[in-house]
């Protein structure tokens, strides 16, 4: 049996501000650092493994607020590692890796960021009011670009591109560390976490359409034998 746990970043502050985020990396407000903690403090029981976040800062900071409500002790260190080229006395280079940690590994929890987990990209909508861009062209045109499945915004993508990115790294960085027992933690986006409990949930193109994803609020499935079981009481 294994967990996995995912929960949509906290408000940001273009969400604050009623603008189309997508790609664009802005950092939570206040409430959402607030939200952030508060799912945190939700799963801080939770048994936690492994850490995959976005490359967006509202994901990272989402994540780093999370677990430092967490009661695991373990750090969180991300994966990414800084090569640097090193010569020595003797003029032989060798190439190093500067973030490598010595020591007992079971003191800390790993972490790794992924493009593949970022929100949405809203193309040409990015930065724009939302309603604004109502009003210039029109409310169903808007809800077209925002709820359909597979209409993408000019320059954008749509919910199905957003799925055929995150659920090929679901299937190959996740799912195998979830069916070898681990417990993950996803701190991501509205959409790409869509995406995921579209596909785990079996949801049709129509079904997802009307699935909400809150912000800092902690979605706990278990998975026994390559079943999935939502669980409400955690």
């Amino acid at each position: 049996m294994s967990l996995l746990i995912l929960m949509r970043h906290g408000q940001s502050v273009w969400n604050a501000a009623n603008l189309f985020t997508g790609w664009v990396n802005v950092p939570l407000t206040p409430k959402g650092i607030d939200e952030a903690i508060e799912g945190g403090r939700k799963i801080a029981h939770l048994g936690i493994d492994e850490v995959h976040t976005s490359t967006l800062i509202r994901a990272q900071m989402t994540a780093m607020l999370a677990l430092s409500e967490h009661t695991g002790g373990k750090t969180p260190v991300v994966q990414t590692p800084q090569m640097v080229d090193l010569t020595d006395e003797s003029g032989e280079t060798s190439t190093v890796d500067w973030s490598k940690a010595n020591g007992p590994s079971e003191h800390i929890l790993p972490v790794f960021m992924a493009s593949q987990l970022n929100e949405r990209m809203y193309g040409d909508l990015q930065g724009l009011n939302k309603q604004e861009t109502r009003e210039k062209y029109g409310d169903e045109q808007v809800k077209i670009w925002r709820r359909s499945y597979d209409v993408p915004p000019p320059n954008g993508e749509s919910l199905e591109l957003t799925a055929k990115r995150t659920l090929p790294y679901f299937s190959s960085a996740i799912l195998p560390q979830l069916d070898a027992g681990k417990n993950i933690f996803v701190a991501a986006h509205g959409n790409s976490l869509r995406s995921v409990i579209m596909d785990i949930e079996g949801l049709s193109r129509e079904e997802v359409l009307g699935l909400e994803v809150p912000t800092g609020t902690p979605i706990v499935y278990e998975r026994i034998e390559g079943n999935w079981k939502r669980i409400d009481n955690f």
